[in-house]
């Protein structure tokens, strides 16, 4: 299983930035996505989370209304829409793929089966 991001980058407040989070190494559907985010001195905390086949999304409440998570049958690729960008948004993202994201968006405990990519910067400016 790998898991690519991408996408990352430096906006200014109120920007807009697509990250993509490229699959492989197993079926669409079988594992729920989840992106999750790690500022600076800070533990990683959830940002949302998407069952690929029946499209239910869950999204933190820092980022409702703000950020639009999508799932592409065809290229196996997660996409989360990030709009009106705060400075507080600053993180490196991480998409990651398990089981459990298809019931629950929360970091697996350790054990669980879980993958994860190499995160990609989002920065964002005031």
């Amino acid at each position: 299983v790998q898991l690519v991001e991408s996408g990352g980058g430096l906006v200014q407040s109120g920007g807009s930035l697509r990250l993509s989070c490229a699959a492989s190494g197993f079926k669409y559907g079988d594992y729920g996505i989840g992106w999750f985010r790690q500022a600076p001195g800070k533990g990683r905390e959830r940002v949302s989370c998407i069952s690929p086949l029946d499209r239910i999304s869950v999204y933190a409440d820092s980022v409702k209304g703000r950020f639009t998570i999508s799932s592409d049958k065809a290229t196996n690729t997660v996409y989360l829409q990030m709009d009106s960008l705060k400075p507080e948004d600053t993180a490196v993202y991480y998409c990651a793929a398990s089981p459990m994201f298809i019931s629950s968006c929360r970091e697996p405990p350790e054990g669980y089966l879980q993958f994860w990519g190499q995160g990609t910067q989002v920065t964002i400016s005031s």
